[in-house]
């Protein structure tokens, strides 16, 4: 079995990934509808929690992705997961609005114990071939009730619509008290600190670090407001991106199929072990130590998501 290497970091820290697509088929060893491996999800949550993994949040981005994402929660007591209807899925709901919406109020009546936000839902003016603006955003508006209902932190995303995006929330603010973060944040630091001053956090991976302009919003962003993700399998930190020099942790992979064996990384394939290296990146250009970072980040992120366990 290939052994994972990597540094020393995650053994004096723990993390929680706030965004895992841990049902993305890639972890069943299909790719672009091809099987290339075998299945290897329990490999991938081994390597997790040898590698400081705490808990793990898996992102539902529609209904389907319920059934399969707590058939692998249900047994491990630090796996949860979210529910709500992707932007670029919304039109999953025109059909039967109500219908939609009541089942996904039974998916998390049903799984309470297990759903610790609502999402991953908000806006994508990036992708508008898959479901159009005023759809997007009549079923983000109607997603805060489920906020507001069973009293859950929001999973947010937000492409090229801020301003829709932002509107949306405010006039929404007072039946949402506990807020939520935004991931795979790569806006500027101005829409940063607007999220952050109405009491949102921002969730950061290696797709909020790609560039020199991204390093220098994500530097300047309070650390009291960061969250730390991988949205694995997507958001790599790879060696073309402005954030790699600051990566000290390494982690050998291969190819998918021609040399996979149990155990092996894949490449092209991010993991929630490499959100050592999201840590990395962060305390390289905020100059601090990494450690001081982790803590941080782990006691944001409990604090929204994991309220009773307190900020231990």
């Amino acid at each position: 079995m290939k052994r994972l290497l990597a540094t020393n970091i995650s053994k004096i820290m723990k993390f929680i990934d706030i965004g895992a697509n841990l049902t993305d088929p890639m972890y069943q060893g299909i790719y672009n509808g091809s099987a290339k491996h075998e299945p290897d999800l329990p490999h991938v949550l081994e390597r997790s929690w040898t590698g400081g993994l705490d808990k793990i949040i898996i992102t539902v981005g529609t209904l389907a992705d319920c059934a399969p994402t707590f058939e692998i929660v249900k047994n491990d007591e630090r796996l949860f997961a979210t529910v709500g209807c992707h932007p670029t899925r919304c039109g999953e709901f025109v059909p039967d609005p109500e219908g939609y919406f009541a089942s996904l109020c039974q998916q998390i009546e049903q799984h309470r114990e297990k759903v610790v936000a609502i999402g991953e839902c908000g806006l994508d003016y990036d992708r508008l071939q898959f479901c159009d603006k005023a759809i997007q955003q009549q079923y983000f508006e109607k997603q805060l009730e489920l906020a507001a209902r069973y009293d859950l932190p929001l999973f947010l995303h937000c492409r090229n619509a801020h301003d829709d995006f932002a509107a949306i929330l405010q006039r929404n603010r007072d039946k949402l008290p506990r807020r939520g973060v935004v991931h795979t944040f790569d806006g500027s630091l101005e829409v940063a600190e607007a999220l952050i001053a109405d009491g949102y956090a921002i969730g950061i991976n290696g797709c909020s670090l790609k560039t020199e302009e991204n390093l220098s919003v994500a530097a300047k962003i309070p650390d009291a407001s960061i969250m730390l993700e991988t949205d694995s399998p997507w958001c790599e930190i790879r060696p073309s991106h402005a954030g790699s020099k600051y990566v000290r942790s390494k982690y050998p992979t291969v190819k998918k199929k021609e040399k996979w064996e149990a155990g092996s990384l894949i490449a092209g394939r991010c993991e929630p072990v490499m959100i050592s290296q999201v840590l990395e990146v962060l305390a390289g250009i905020k100059g601090k130590p990494a450690a001081e970072l982790a803590d941080q980040y782990y006691k944001n992120t409990a604090k929204m998501f994991f309220p009773a366990k307190g900020s231990d």
